[in-house]
């Protein structure tokens, strides 16, 4: 194991991902203009760490990437709450992806994202971001796209003012990033990337269930404070 940064590589869980990243984002510490939105499902662990720290609201930002056929895993865009559609135009060109194929892989992922939208969320209303600081959070990066189509979607619901938080990164992901947003916060930025569950030893997938129960705890804290 080394140390990069104050953060443990590779990194425990993501628990211990958010609890590396809430000492960097301190100057925000019960600001209450700020909230923490965690993009689901790997980010809200990383992002409850975070708001429980700095007693900060919590919430979703919803985005789906859009995987390549047959090699899912390759972002070729992402979609987000609101109709933001994010294209990585380089996967595009290289895997030959004609625009039917995008309609088709973005209509299966808006279902899914309509889905958790329910599942999470129930009937609690969207967070009024407009002139809020919002700190957006999710357990890694690779192309970027996701946290992009994220960044553009709160944009265009008037936030006054975005940071991105993450644990792992590329550095050229990270720089394209920083042309975007007011600050990133990435502690370690490997040379060499290949995936984000690399850099943990455990990156198991959050579940729904998981999902559901921190946020249950921290609109709980939220209406009846700590305890």
């Amino acid at each position: 194991m080394t140390r990069s940064d104050s953060i443990q590589i590779p990194i425990r869980d993501r628990v211990a991902a958010g609890q590396a990243l809430a000492p960097m984002l301190y100057a925000y510490r019960r600001r209450a203009d700020t909230i923490v939105l965690a993009l689901p499902r790997g980010g809200v662990p990383v992002a409850f760490e975070i708001a429980t720290a700095l007693e900060l609201r919590l919430d979703l930002m919803l985005v789906r990437k859009l995987g390549v056929p047959y090699h899912e895993e390759l972002a070729m865009g992402a979609i987000a709450s609101g109709g933001v559609r994010v294209l990585n135009r380089d996967v595009v060109k290289m895997h030959g992806i004609d625009e039917a194929t995008l309609d088709e892989v973005a209509q299966r992922e808006m279902l899914e994202l309509q889905r958790r939208e329910r599942v999470y969320r129930g009937n609690r209303p969207q967070p009024d971001l407009q002139g809020q600081q919002v700190i957006l959070v999710d357990d890694g990066l690779a192309t970027g796209a996701t946290m992009r189509a994220a960044v553009r979607a709160v944009r265009r619901l008037g936030a006054a003012r975005i940071v991105v938080a993450v644990p792992v990164a590329p550095d050229d992901t990270v720089a394209e990033l920083r042309e975007e947003v007011d600050e990133v916060v990435c502690p370690f930025m490997p040379e060499w990337f290949m995936a984000i569950g690399r850099w943990y030893v455990d990156f198991s997938q959050t579940t729904d269930q998981e999902v559901i129960a921190l946020l249950q705890r921290a609109w709980r804290r939220e209406q009846h404070g700590p305890g």
